[in-house]
C-alpha cells in the first residue's frame, strides 16, 4: 500500500512529499504492529493484515464488491435533498404547483373531491389521489410547499431501491447495485423533477419496479406471499398515477412474465406461469377498478373528447433542434452511448431478450412523433398522452443491461473505468440542471403572484371569478392561497366548459401561443362573463390588453412595478355554481378520501411486518464471463 501511495503523490516529480509519505507510513505500520497483540483490538490486527496483503488481492476484492443500496439511497439524499431544500421545483418546473394546488384542495377538503377553483368547478376524481393526500397529510406540519418537497424526495429515494430490485431479475447483485448507482445520476429523474415537475410519474415507477419482483416469484413459484405483497404494490402505484398504471405497467410486466417462463422449473410448463400471471392481473384488475372506482365512473361518464391540444413531445423531434433536445438529449444524457450496446448485449442474452425488446418498445414510445409507432399503437390516446415519461421508463429498462456493463467494464479497466463512469454520470445529472438555466422553455412558477393573492383575497373579490393572462404556471400559485375561483386551470382532462373543450387550446393564459384556437376560446370565454361572474382579469403579457379593453374590461390597478396589471369590468354579477353532472356523490367522496391512501398504508405495513423469502433465481446461478480471479488465473463468473 505505500507503493500505491507513492505512486499517488508521484515521486519523480515531488521527492520531499514521497520522503514524508514513507516516514509517516512506516511510524503509522510501527505503532499498529505495537498494539496488535493487545487485547480487543483485533481490528487493529485486521487493519495490519490489509496493510501487508498483496496490492493485487485487495484490489480485485475490492473492485468486485457490490456496492451497498444504503449508500445509494444516501447519495440519491445528497445529491437531491439540497436542490429539493431550496424548493427549485416550483420556480423551475411546469407542474410543481399543479401538485400542491391539488394537494391544498384535500387539506381542507379530504373527503370532498369537487374543487370549485378551477374551470367553475371540476371534480378531483378525474386524477388519481394519492401523492397529493401525502402531500396534504404532510404539510399539517410543514407546509404545502415542504410537504411537496418530502414527498418528491420519498420518490426520489424510492427509485434507486426498485431498480435495484427491477435489476436483480436480470442481472447479478453487484450489476444491479451498479444499476441503481446510475439511476442517481440518470438525466430523466432531474429532468421530470426540475423542468416537468411530475412528482405522480417518479413516485408511482418506482412503486411499479419494487412490485414487479412479487409479480414475477408468484408467477415462477407460486408463492402466496408474493401475491399479497405485489398486488398491494400495485394498487398503491395505481392510485399515485393513472398513465403509469395504464401504459406504464404493460411495458414493464409482459417482460417479467416472460422471464418468468423462461425461468420456470423443469416440471413447470409454461401455460401454468401464465395462467398466474393472468390471475395477478385479475385480481389487481379487480382491486384498482374498487380503489380507483370513482375515477372510472368519471372517465366513463365524460370520456375525454375535446378538440385535441398541441404538445411538443408529440413532435417530431428531428425537425426541431430544441425539442430534441428537451426530449431527447436532456432525459437520456449519456446513456445514449451505452444504448447500442445494451441492444448487442441484451440480444445476445436468452434471458435479457425480454428486457431489450421492453426497452425498445418503450423507447420508440418516448420519441413521441418522431415515428408512427406510437400514434399506430394508441391511437386517439396519442393526441391525449404526453411521452416525456416514457424517456424515463426506457430508461429505467435500460438500465439493468448498463449496470451489467459497468461490471463487465470495471472488471477489466478498474480506475479507469470507474472515473470515465463517474464522468458520465456526473455529465447525465448535470445537463437537465444547466438546461433549466438555458433552455427557451421557461415556466412562469417563480413570478411573484403574491399581490393578486392579496387583491382577490379583500374586500370581497373572491365572490368573483377571475382570469389570468400571460402568467404561464404560476396560476395554481394564486389558486392555492385564495378562495376566488377561475374559468381557468391547468388539468385539461377535467375540463368541461365548451368555451375551453371545442378549441384546441390547452389554458386561457396561455391563449397566444395556441394560434387562432387560443384565442377564439379567450375571445368565446370573454363573451360569456356574465354568465360566469368573470369580473378581474390579470394580465402580465401586454399582448392581451387591447383585447380585453376592447370586450369592455377597464385597467383599475397594477402590481410588481407595473408588470402585471388588473382589469375589471363594471356589472358582472357574482359568481354562482355552474350545474355540472360531473360533481361526485358523498360515497364517492368517502371511497376516495379512504381506499388509496389506505393501500400505501398496508404497503408500509407490509414491507415492515411481512419480510421476503429468499427465492432462488436462475440469474444467480447461470454462468457469465471470465474475470480475473484473485489468484490470477481466469475463471468463469457467476452472474
Amino acid at each position: 500500500m505505500r507503493s500505491e501511495l507513492l505512486r499517488l503523490v508521484g515521486s519523480p516529480v515531488q521527492p520531499a512529499l514521497s520522503i514524508a509519505v514513507s516516514i509517516v507510513w512506516s511510524l503509522l505500520h510501527a505503532l499498529l504492529r505495537s498494539l496488535a497483540n493487545l487485547p480487543d483490538l483485533f481490528r487493529i490486527k485486521r487493519l495490519l493484515n490489509m496493510m501487508e496483503a498483496p496490492a493485487y488481492n485487495r484490489e480485485v476484492s475490492f473492485w468486485r464488491r457490490p456496492i451497498p443500496l444504503g449508500a445509494i439511497v444516501l447519495l440519491a439524499l445528497a445529491v437531491h435533498g439540497p436542490l429539493l431544500a431550496m424548493q427549485l421545483p416550483l420556480t423551475t418546473s411546469y407542474d410543481a404547483n399543479f401538485h400542491i394546488f391539488f394537494a391544498s384542495h384535500y387539506a381542507h377538503h379530504w373527503f370532498e373531491p369537487w374543487n370549485p377553483k378551477w374551470f367553475a368547478g371540476f371534480s378531483q376524481t378525474t386524477y388519481p389521489p394519492l401523492a397529493h393526500q401525502w402531500i396534504a397529510l404532510f404539510s399539517y406540519i410543514i407546509g404545502l410547499p415542504m410537504a411537496f418537497m418530502l414527498v418528491q424526495l420519498i420518490a426520489i429515494l424510492l427509485i434507486p431501491v426498485g431498480v435495484y430490485r427491477f435489476s436483480r431479475l436480470w442481472v447479478s447483485e453487484r450489476a444491479s447495485s451498479y444499476a441503481a448507482l446510475l439511476s442517481v445520476f440518470v438525466g430523466a429523474v432531474p429532468f421530470l423533477v426540475y423542468s416537468a415537475g411530475q412528482l405522480p410519474t417518479t413516485l408511482s415507477a418506482p412503486i411499479y419496479l419494487l412490485a414487479l419482483p412479487y409479480f414475477y416469484d408468484w408467477s415462477r413459484s407460486s408463492d402466496k406471499r408474493s401475491l399479497v405483497k405485489g398486488i398491494v404494490l400495485t394498487l398503491t402505484a395505481g392510485a399515485v398515477h393513472h398513465v403509469t398504471l395504464i401504459f406504464g405497467s404493460f411495458l414493464f410486466a409482459l417482460p417479467v412474465l416472460w422471464l418468468a417462463v423462461i425461468d420456470r422449473d423443469e416440471e413447470t410448463s409454461a401455460g401454468a406461469v401464465v395462467a398466474r400471471a393472468v390471475g395477478f392481473a385479475a385480481i389487481a384488475a379487480i382491486g384498482l377498478g374498487v380503489v380507483l372506482l370513482p375515477y372510472w365512473m368519471a372517465i366513463i361518464q365524460h370520456p375525454i373528447e375535446q378538440i385535441p391540444i398541441p404538445h411538443a413531445s408529440r413532435s417530431n423531434l428531428l425537425l426541431n433542434l430544441n425539442y430534441a433536445i428537451n426530449y431527447f438529449f436532456v432525459p437520456y444524457g449519456a446513456l445514449l452511448i451505452a444504448f447500442p450496446f445494451v441492444v448487442w448485449i441484451g440480444s445476445a442474452d436468452r434471458r435479457l431478450r425480454p428486457l431489450v425488446l421492453g426497452f425498445w418498445i418503450t423507447f420508440l414510445f418516448a420519441l413521441g412523433g418522431t415515428t408512427p409507432v406510437p400514434k399506430w399503437i394508441f391511437r386517439r390516446a396519442f393526441e391525449i398522452l404526453t411521452f416525456e415519461r416514457f424517456t424515463l421508463w426506457a430508461a429505467m429498462m435500460a438500465l439493468p443491461i448498463v449496470g451489467l456493463i459497468a461490471e463487465r467494464l470495471v472488471d477489466r479497466y478498474r480506475a479507469k473505468a470507474v472515473g470515465v463512469l463517474a464522468f458520465a454520470a456526473i455529465f447525465s445529472l448535470a445537463m437537465p440542471l444547466a438546461w433549466i438555466v438555458f433552455s427557451p422553455f421557461q415556466p412562469s412558477g417563480g413570478l411573484n403572484v403574491d399581490p393578486v393573492i392579496s387583491f382577490l383575497n379583500r374586500d370581497a373579490h373572491d365572490k368573483y371569478r377571475y382570469l389570468t393572462l400571460g402568467m404561464g404556471n404560476a396560476l395554481p400559485k394564486i389558486s392555492t392561497y385564495t378562495d376566488a375561483s377561475s374559468v381557468d386551470g391547468e388539468y385539461n382532462s377535467a375540463r368541461l366548459l365548451p368555451e375551453l373543450t371545442h378549441y384546441g387550446t390547452a389554458q386561457l393564459t396561455s391563449a397566444k401561443f395556441f394560434g387562432s384556437q387560443g384565442m377564439q376560446s379567450l375571445r368565446a370565454m370573454l363573451q360569456h362573463a356574465d354568465h360566469y361572474g368573470l369580473k378581474f382579469i390579470f394580465i402580465h403579457d401586454p399582448y392581451y390588453e387591447p383585447l380585453v379593453g376592447f370586450a369592455g374590461w377597464q385597467k383599475v390597478e397594477s402590481f410588481n412595478s407595473g408588470a402585471i396589471s388588473v382589469w375589471a369590468k363594471d356589472d358582472v354579477p357574482p359568481a354562482r355554481p355552474v350545474p355540472s353532472d360531473a360533481v361526485p356523490t358523498a360515497w364517492e367522496g368517502q371511497l376516495w378520501g379512504t381506499l388509496p391512501f389506505a393501500s400505501s398504508i398496508l404497503a408500509i405495513l407490509f414491507a415492515f411486518m411481512l419480510p421476503d423469502r429468499r427465492l432462488a433465481r436462475p440469474a444467480e446461478v447461470r454462468v457469465g464471463y471470465a474475470v480475473p480471479a484473485e489468484s490470477g488465473e481466469l475463471v468463469r463468473r457467476a452472474v
